[in-house]
């Protein structure tokens, strides 16, 4: 099993950039295909990035194209999302998620994951 433990969401202004962090434990984070998820109040859980097990691989939602980037340390176990040019519509709480079987084609998908963070929430002020 693997424990995952989110951190760096707070309140930043529209323009303003966060870089959240996961960070695993129990097993390396090099066994898993890693992502992002991100919920707002009163709509669904909706997929915001992912990374494939080396870094080579990685995805976005079209709404974070160009303004957010995913990226691991497997030496520290430790995966981040550097976000940019946020605005009021990226506010959610953000989860972070692992998946042993993880592939490309079904890295969007959040029933593909096994293991999920807490979340660590994220709200933007206009």
């Amino acid at each position: 099993q693997v424990q995952l433990v989110e951190s760096g969401g707070g309140l930043v202004q529209a323009g303003g950039s966060l870089r959240l962090s996961c960070a695993a434990s129990g097993r390396t984070v090099s066994m898993y295909g890693m992502a992002w998820f991100r919920q707002a109040p009163g709509k669904e859980r909706e997929f915001v990035s992912a990374i494939g097990r080396s870094a080579g691989m990685t995805l976005y939602a079209e709404s974070a194209k160009g303004r957010f980037t995913i990226s691991r340390d497997n030496a520290k176990n430790t995966v981040y999302l550097q976000m940019n040019s946020l605005k009021p519509e990226d506010t959610a709480v953000y989860y972070c998620a692992a998946d042993y079987n993880w592939s490309y084609g079904n890295s969007r998908r959040a029933g593909s994951y096994d293991y999920w963070g807490q979340g660590t929430q994220v709200t933007v002020s206009s």
